[in-house]
């Protein structure tokens, strides 16, 4: 597999531990041991889960909680008015969080790949309109933060 497939899978597994995180009120240390000892690389219920870029799929989920009050401001600044964050779906929640997060404090990762990614963990979930919002909302917090590098041409 290659780094950049395990890069994705990573991506895909920090957004089901935080939605996990979300719904059972568990703590990063619970959900990383569950992720890591009972799903990752492991088939259940016809479902494979493929093995991640292990030092991202923490950094995400950790750095989700640690800013979360940062990224969940930003992310209310970027949904629609009358729509803050606390009202989006869980799944969707945990994507955009993770996808912020990444936008925010990763900058070694292209900006465009973080948002094609996190659209793309998106349609894993959603057929409808969720990942074109995924893509406006991360697209407008980029465009917040890291505007110079949208600038220029890959």
């Amino acid at each position: 597999m290659s780094r950049s497939e395990m890069r994705s899978a990573a991506r895909l597994a920090a957004v089901q531990a935080l939605y996990e995180m979300d719904i059972a009120v568990t703590g990063v240390m619970e959900a990383v041991a569950e992720f890591e000892n009972h799903w990752i690389g492991r088939e259940v219920e016809g479902v494979t889960f493929r093995a991640p870029d292990v030092d991202l799929f923490r950094d995400i989920i950790a750095g989700v909680v640690r800013e979360q009050k940062l990224v969940d401001r930003r992310l209310d600044e970027a949904l629609a008015k009358g729509w803050p964050l606390k009202r989006v779906e869980v799944v969707l929640r945990a994507v955009l969080r993770a996808g912020a997060y990444e936008l925010f404090f990763r900058k070694d990762i292209p900006v465009r790949v973080t948002i094609s990614e996190y659209v793309d963990v998106a349609r894993a979930f959603y057929d409808e309109d969720e990942p074109g919002l995924v893509n406006a909302v991360l697209d407008a917090l980029a465009r917040s933060v890291r505007a110079a590098e949208l600038a220029t041409r890959p």
